[in-house]
C-alpha cells in the first residue's frame, strides 16, 4: 500500500510539473539582448578571431544612434572608402563577411553603399550571400572595388533569386565580357531590379548587344548605365542593337551610353529609334564624336518627341551650327524638354546666344548647362540676363555672372546633371538637385 501511494504521488507530482508554465531558456532571450549593431559587430570579430575594422565600427556606432533616435527603417549604411572627413580604413573581403552577417534580416538597413574600397572577388562572395538572405535591402553599392568576371558571376547569379534589391551600381569593378554576359542572362530572369549600373566594367560589343536584346523584352528595368564599353572597329554595330531596343521597349525611362564612341552615323540610328519610343525621359550621349550633323537629326526628333526630358550631350563637337538647330526646336516646337547639357561642345557666342532665345519663348526648358564652351561678351550679357529676370534660376545652370569694369563675365558654378556620379563632396548634401539635376528631374529609383 505504502508503494502504491508513493508511485501515484510522485504521478501527481509529474502531471503538475507538466502543467505548470516552463520558464523560457535563458539563451532563447539572447538574440533581443544585442540591441546594437556595433556589439554585433565586435562579438562577431571576437568569435573569428579577427581585428575589428575601426572605421566600420564608427559608421555602425553612428547608425545605432540613428535607431535609437527612432529611426526604424530607411537607413542607408554608407561606409564608402573615399570619405576624406574621417579616417578611413578600407572594407576588405574579410571585413564584408563579418559586416554581411551582421546585416541578415536587419529590417532598419534597406541600402548599403560601400564604394571604393577592397572588397575583390571574395567580397562580392559575401555580397552574393547577403542577397540572398536579406529580405530588405533595396540598394547596393559596390562601385570601384576590384571586382573581376568571377565575382561579377557571383552576384549576378544570386540576383536569379533575389525579388527585394532595385538599383546596383557595379561602377568602374573590371568584370568584362563575361561578367557582362552573365548579367544580361540575369536580366531574362529578375524581374525587381530597377535600375543596374554597369558603366566602366570594360564590357565588350558582345555583352552590350547582349544587354540591348535582353532589354526588348524586360519590362522591369527603367534605367541602365552602359558607360564606357571597350569597343573595336568602326561599324557602330552597337548602335543598331540599343536602337532597335528603344523602338520594342516602352518602360526604359533612363539609358547612358557615354564614351561609346557614337558618331553621327550611329547618333542616327538612336534617333530614328526615339521616334517610336514613348518612354525614355533621361538620354545620355557624353563624351562622344557627335557633330552639328548629329543634331540635325535630333533636333527633327525633338520637333515630334514629347516624352525627352533631360538631354546631356556634354563633351561632343555640335559647334554654333548644332547649337542653333537645336534652338529652332526648342523655340518653334518642343515643350517637353526641361534641361539640356552642351557642356565643352565648342559653341561660341552666336549658339549660346540662340538658345538663350529660345528659354524665353520655351516656357518648359528651364536647366541648360554651357561651360566650356567659348563665350563672348553678347553671351555673357544674354545669361546674366535670362538669371537676372528670374527666367534661369542659378541652381539650374553652371555659370553665374559678375561685372568687372562695366563689363559681365560669366564664372563656373559647380551645377550639373550629374556632378557627383563618381564622388561626393566633403560637404553639403551629395544628392541635391542643382548638382545632380538630371536624376532629380527623372527620378527612377530611391537612390541616385
Amino acid at each position: 500500500m505504502s508503494r502504491r501511494g508513493s508511485r501515484e504521488q510522485a504521478a501527481e507530482q509529474e502531471a503538475e510539473q507538466a502543467a505548470a508554465p516552463t520558464p523560457a531558456p535563458a539563451q532563447a532571450e539572447a538574440p533581443e539582448c544585442i540591441t546594437t549593431l556595433q556589439e554585433g559587430y565586435c562579438n562577431l570579430c571576437s568569435e573569428k578571431s579577427q581585428e575589428v575594422n575601426s572605421f566600420i565600427l564608427h559608421i555602425l556606432q553612428k547608425v545605432d544612434e540613428e535607431i535609437q533616435k527612432g529611426a526604424k527603417e530607411g537607413i542607408t549604411l554608407n561606409i564608402g572608402g573615399n570619405n576624406r572627413l574621417i579616417p578611413v580604413q578600407r572594407v576588405t573581403g574579410e571585413d564584408f563577411c563579418i559586416l554581411s552577417q551582421i546585416l541578415q534580416n536587419h529590417p532598419s538597413i534597406n541600402g548599403l553603399d560601400v564604394r571604393y574600397n577592397l572588397l575583390s572577388d571574395v567580397g562580392a562572395y559575401y555580397a552574393a550571400e547577403l542577397l540572398q538572405t536579406q529580405p530588405y535591402l533595396i540598394y547596393l553599392n559596390l562601385m570601384f572595388n576590384d571586382i573581376g568576371p568571377e565575382g561579377g558571376e557571383l552576384l549576378a547569379k544570386a540576383l536569379h533569386e533575389n525579388a527585394t534589391l532595385k538599383y546596383l551600381r557595379m561602377t568602374g569593378n573590371k568584370i568584362e565580357n563575361k561578367g557582362g554576359m552573365v548579367f544580361a542572362a540575369m536580366l531574362q530572369i529578375n524581374s525587381s531590379l530597377e535600375k543596374l549600373d554597369v558603366g566602366d566594367c570594360d564590357l565588350g560589343m558582345q555583352s552590350v548587344i547582349a544587354f540591348a536584346t535582353v532589354l526588348t523584352q524586360n519590362r522591369a528595368i527603367r534605367g541602365i548605365t552602359l558607360n564606357r564599353p571597350i569597343l573595336y572597329g568602326e561599324q557602330e554595330e552597337s548602335t543598331v542593337h540599343l536602337g532597335h531596343m528603344l523602338k520594342e521597349n516602352h518602360c526604359l525611362v533612363e539609358l547612358h551610353l557615354c564614351k561609346h564612341g557614337i558618331k553621327n552615323c550611329g547618333f542616327h540610328h538612336l534617333c530614328n529609334a526615339l521616334y517610336r519610343n514613348s518612354s525614355l525621359r533621361y538620354l545620355d550621349v557624353s563624351c562622344n564624336k557627335i557633330t552639328r550633323d548629329g543634331m540635325l537629326y535630333l533636333a527633327d526628333v525633338l520637333k515630334t518627341n514629347a516624352t525627352l526630358e533631360v538631354i546631356d550631350l556634354s563633351f561632343n563637337r555640335i559647334e554654333n551650327a548644332g547649337a542653333n538647330y537645336l534652338s529652332e526646336s526648342l523655340t518653334s516646337h518642343n515643350r517637353s524638354l526641361k534641361a539640356l547639357s552642351i557642356v565643352s561642345n565648342s559653341v561660341e557666342g552666336e549658339g549660346l546666344v540662340a538658345l538663350s532665345q529660345s528659354m524665353k519663348t520655351n516656357p518648359a526648358l528651364s536647366h541648360i548647362y554651357i561651360w566650356g564652351n567659348k563665350f563672348d561678351e553678347d553671351t555673357c550679357a544674354a545669361y546674366a540676363d535670362l538669371i537676372q529676370k528670374g527666367r534661369l534660376k542659378p541652381e539650374n545652370t553652371d555659370v553665374e555672372p559678375f561685372v568687372v569694369d562695366g563689363h559681365v563675365y560669366l564664372a563656373e558654378v559647380s551645377n550639373g546633371l550629374k556632378k557627383h556620379y563618381y564622388w561626393t563632396p566633403t560637404y553639403g548634401d551629395a544628392y541635391g538637385h542643382s548638382t545632380n539635376a538630371g536624376f532629380a528631374l527623372v527620378p527612377v529609383s530611391q537612390h541616385l
